[in-house]
């Protein structure tokens, strides 16, 4: 088990551990708003980093709170006030909806087109679980990976590699990617480097205060045991990029031979945890704050080695903007 997914483990069980409530509230408006707006207080970890007075935000909205609201106005009060946060990792889940904040990507451009990417991968490409992935008629190497939110087999990856091996260089192409699992993040990664090295740290929250958090403890990435890439490789990122994709653009960073190209990504470095209301309603929120290896967050997203945008022009044309910056990148 890697280093990585065993601190990982190791805060989420003192997560479960820190979030039994000793309080009983009321499965009415005024006990569903006090019982979110404590396990936000007490486990939320990026009060600091985004700058909000989570007393002002209570008082703010317990005016907004009646005992005859219906189940759809407190939604909304209950969704208004965690939106205050402005984190993509906080939801508020009920039966008729789900609470969001998207304005991380839906105010940026999306620097991605599926028409685009359907010209450039064909329809013969090869399909290894959730990667596409092909040869481009330049010899380079294309891997579309859309999703981290299934696995993917070490047997998938040695075969996927192996293919490409002859390759001068490769693309990896995960625009759009909102995360998933860290595990998959972390294991496509670790076929990127030959040594064990640093890449980032990761804090849990130790008490109830909003500052109250453990040493930082260090995130490192191991080599795989199987095929690995030796070869110049350009990973491709948008805002959209976000939560476990974004950790592995940290990771990927790190490793030799690496060039990030495209937009900033979202950032979401913090690992969710979930918590129920008195009426049944969840709320997921970041508990763990992670960095990269400078010390820095990383939960307002990556900057890339290259900042492109996708051109209308070059759209009009049928070109992707990015993935022509990264192949000229990649055969000089």
């Amino acid at each position: 088990m890697s280093k990585i997914y065993r601190l990982f483990l190791f805060a989420t069980i003192l997560l479960c551990a820190a979030c039994v409530e000793e309080d009983e509230f009321a499965d009415n408006p005024q006990g569903n708003f006090d019982a979110l707006w404590k396990i936000m207080d007490e486990h939320y970890c990026f009060f600091s980093e985004k700058a909000v007075d989570w007393n002002e935000v209570h008082q703010r909205y317990a005016r907004q709170i009646d005992a005859e609201m219906t189940e759809g106005q407190l939604f909304q009060v209950l969704a208004n006030m965690v939106g205050e946060l402005r984190d993509g990792h906080v939801n508020l889940y009920a039966s008729f909806d789900v609470a969001r904040y998207w304005s991380w990507h839906e105010d940026y451009p999306s620097n991605v087109s599926d028409s685009l990417l359907n010209r450039y991968l064909g329809t013969d490409y090869r399909i290894a679980s959730g990667i596409r992935y092909r040869k481009l008629d330049d010899n380079i190497g294309y891997i579309r990976y859309s999703s981290f939110q299934s696995g993917i087999g070490n047997g998938n990856l040695d075969d996927v590699l192996f293919y490409l091996a002859p390759c001068n260089a490769l693309i990896i192409d995960i625009r759009d990617n909102g995360g998933g699992n860290l595990q998959t993040a972390e294991k496509l990664a670790a076929r990127f480097t030959n040594e064990e090295i640093l890449v980032g740290y990761m804090q849990h929250k130790t008490g109830k205060g909003h500052d109250d958090f453990s040493a930082r403890a260090e995130q490192r990435l191991k080599p795989s045991n199987g095929v690995r890439w030796q070869k110049p490789v350009a990973v491709l990122t948008n805002r959209q990029v976000f939560s476990a994709a974004n950790e592995f653009v940290k990771y990927m960073m790190c490793c030799p031979n690496v060039t990030v190209v495209g937009d900033k990504t979202g950032g979401g470095a913090g690992l969710p945890f979930t918590s129920e209301l008195p009426n049944g309603w969840t709320v997921r929120f970041s508990a763990c704050p992670m960095f990269d290896r400078n010390g820095n967050s990383t939960e307002d997203g990556i900057m890339p080695d290259h900042r492109v945008d996708l051109t209308d022009e070059d759209f009009l044309r049928g070109r992707d903007t990015i993935i022509e910056y990264a192949r000229a990148l990649l055969k000089n």
